[in-house]
């Protein structure tokens, strides 16, 4: 894990080919994302993501209430994927495009039953007033980390 001004930066080696990678990170998000990181009052059933460009990713609660925190800026499977991140500095829903940072994650195969996952969490400062306190939250070891920490263990960690 690494953090510059405004990026933070990790990868994962996984023990999966690219096309299980890539579909395990997305198709799969529900099977790996930490449950209790969610901005829903009700605890969180399921997460959908919808795999085009355009496409959602949305947290439903087992109350049946949706959040959606994400919309997906380029999909090209098995390769890359970003998503922008609707999330305020106050971890509310931001309707602002002007105040949304983005998640890059690029899959390399590094032979036919392996992957590298490398993942950006850029523009962070787009967020405003307490723009650090984000990136501090997704660079530290709860934040993006523990993410491909779970994601790792579904998909087949190296």
């Amino acid at each position: 894990m690494s953090t510059t001004d405004t990026a933070v930066h990790t990868a994962v080696v996984v023990d999966a080919p690219i096309d299980r990678a890539f579909a395990v990170f997305t198709d799969g998000i529900g099977t790996w994302w930490n449950k209790d990181h969610h901005i829903l009052e009700a605890p969180l059933a399921e997460m959908i993501f919808e795999p085009h460009v355009g496409g959602r990713i949305i947290d439903r609660g087992v109350d049946g209430s949706e959040s959606s925190w994400a919309r997906v800026l380029a999909y090209d499977p098995p390769q890359r994927l970003v998503f922008s991140w609707e999330i305020s500095t106050q971890w509310q829903i931001e309707t602002d495009p002007e105040k949304v940072s983005e998640v890059e994650v690029r899959f390399t195969a590094e032979g036919p039953a392996r992957t590298r996952v490398e993942l950006e969490h850029r523009n962070l400062e787009r967020h405003g007033d307490g723009w650090e306190q984000m990136r501090d939250s997704v660079g530290s070891d709860a934040g993006w980390a523990s993410g491909l920490h779970g994601y790792a263990a579904v998909v087949g960690a190296a």
